[in-house]
């Protein structure tokens, strides 16, 4: 199975399958929840790298573009323990001027109409230098409109 890799881009949504590890759980084996949150900021970070193209480290880095959560909703509904293969699936719900709005469904490779965890989120564009919010650069809108496009075309 192959670990943190995109593996469907259908339908504007973006797919990560992820094996739950050791790292990931308390002592009884589940799923500690703050991981989650570990996990959604590397499922946001693969979507840019493989299906905007727009590399994550040079924004944060040269760039100097944050990518901050200003508002996030969750829902728990069924543990994950170790050992097993999840799915995330990611869709951009809203696109703003200066802020993307995703949902992000967790579900069991095994069980794979069973939600484990489910979350809304809003991401703001922000400067670095000063943290105050920017418009969605260029390239981000233009990786966006290219999924959307690309997606559409393979349904």
């Amino acid at each position: 199975m192959p670990i943190e890799l995109p593996i469907q881009e259908l339908d504007a949504v973006f797919t990560v399958q992820r094996l739950v590890r050791f790292s990931d759980c308390d002592p009884a084996g589940i799923v500690f929840y703050p991981q989650y949150f570990v996990m959604l900021n590397g499922v946001v970070e693969d979507w840019f790298n493989h299906s905007l193209q727009v590399d994550y480290a040079t924004l944060l880095g040269p760039r100097r573009i944050g990518l901050p959560i200003a508002s996030l909703q969750c829902d728990f509904k069924n543990p994950s323990r170790m050992g097993e293969g999840i799915e995330f699936h990611l869709q951009l719900l809203r696109q703003g001027d200066r802020s993307l709005t995703l949902s992000v469904q967790c579900k069991g490779t095994l069980a794979p109409h069973t939600i484990r965890w489910s979350a809304k989120l809003v991401i703001v564009t922000t400067s670095l230098a000063d943290g105050r919010p920017i418009p969605i650069p260029q390239d981000i809108a233009q990786g966006i409109a290219r999924w959307q496009t690309l997606s559409k075309e393979c349904t």
